[in-house]
C-alpha cells in the first residue's frame, strides 16, 4: 500500500491538516477500528461509488454511504473495511476547521458518518469526477485543494474558541473553567460555541486530546510502561487511565499496542 499525504498551501491550510491518498492492490483483506482524533474528516473512495458501515459491536454492515462521505468529529471508534484493492483520498481538517465548508454546525454530525451529498449536494459528484478524471495522485491532491478553496466561505471565527484550541491542544489536562475565566464566557455559552464549531465539548475534547497524546508517546515502541504514560497525561493513576482508553478506543492500551496498524489511529481487527 502507498500512503502519501499533501501539506495545503494558505488560506487553506488554516483550516486543514493534510490531504491524503491510499492506493494499494492485492492487500489482504481486514477490518480495522478508527480512534477518535478529535476533528473531522472527508473521505473519498475513488474505487467504487460507495463506503461501507458497521455496527461497532457485531462488526456487521449495516448500511453504506455514496463514495464520498464526511466524518463528523468522533468521541468513540468505529471500523472501516479494509479492501484488496483501495483507491482513497481523503482531507483531515484541523479541529474547528471545517466550519469554512459547511453550514451544519460541527456538533449536528458528533459520531455521524453521511454521505457527502446531503451537504455539498451537486457539488459531490463533480469533485469525484474531477478526481477520477486526474491520471496521478499529484494531480488529484492539486484537484482537492483547488476545490476546496472554491468551496471555503468567509467565515467570522470566534478568537476564543481559536484561543481555546491552542490551549486544550497544548494542555489536554487544562481545566475548561480556566479558559472561560480567562475569555469571560459564561459557561453555558462557551461549550455552545465550542461544540457548534468543533463537534465535540471542550470536556470531550481535552479527553480525546489526551489519548492523542498517549498514542503520541507510544510511538514507535514494542514494550511501554503504562504507568508512566497516565502520570504523563495527567491521570491521577494507572487504572483512571485504562478506563478512559477503553471508553474512547473500545481496546485496552495493551489490545491497541499488539493490534495497531500503518497509522496510529488504526487498530487491525482480528477475525
Amino acid at each position: 500500500m502507498i500512503y502519501q499525504t499533501y501539506q495545503p498551501r494558505s488560506p487553506l491550510s488554516q483550516f486543514v491538516e493534510l490531504l491524503w491518498s491510499r492506493e494499494g492492490e492485492n492487500l489482504p483483506k481486514a477490518q480495522s477500528r478508527l480512534l477518535p482524533i478529535g476533528s473531522m474528516e472527508l473521505v473519498i473512495n475513488l474505487h467504487e461509488d460507495r463506503i461501507p458501515l458497521f455496527d461497532s459491536s457485531s462488526r456487521a454492515q449495516i448500511g453504506s454511504t455514496n463514495g464520498m462521505m464526511i466524518c463528523g468529529t468522533h468521541s468513540e471508534s468505529f471500523i472501516i473495511n479494509n479492501d484488496s484493492k483501495i483507491s482513497m483520498m481523503g482531507v483531515h481538517f484541523k479541529p474547528g476547521g471545517n466550519t469554512p465548508f459547511f453550514t451544519l454546525p460541527a456538533g449536528e454530525l458528533h459520531n455521524q458518518r453521511i454521505s457527502l451529498n446531503e451537504l455539498w449536494q451537486g457539488r459531490a459528484v463533480e469533485l469525484r469526477e474531477r478526481l477520477l478524471e486526474s491520471p496521478t495522485v499529484a494531480s488529484r491532491f492539486w484537484v482537492l485543494e483547488q476545490f476546496l478553496l472554491m468551496v471555503m466561505k468567509p467565515l467570522d471565527r470566534y478568537a476564543a474558541i481559536a484561543m481555546a484550541l491552542q490551549e486544550f491542544r497544548r494542555y489536554p489536562t487544562t481545566r475548561v473553567s480556566e479558559v472561560t475565566d480567562k475569555i469571560g464566557f459564561s459557561a453555558r455559552h462557551f461549550n455552545q460555541l465550542f461544540r457548534d464549531q468543533v463537534g465535540l465539548t471542550p470536556k470531550l475534547f481535552c479527553r480525546v486530546r489526551r489519548l492523542q497524546q498517549a498514542l503520541d508517546l507510544v510511538s514507535g515502541k514494542d514494550r511501554v510502561d503504562w504507568a508512566d504514560i497516565a502520570i504523563a497525561c495527567g491521570y491521577f493513576d494507572q487504572a483512571h487511565f485504562i478506563h478512559d482508553f477503553r471508553s474512547l478506543a473500545n481496546c485496552t492500551p495493551t489490545e491497541y499496542l499488539a493490534q495497531r496498524g500503518f497509522h496510529p489511529c488504526h487498530v487491525v481487527l482480528l477475525d
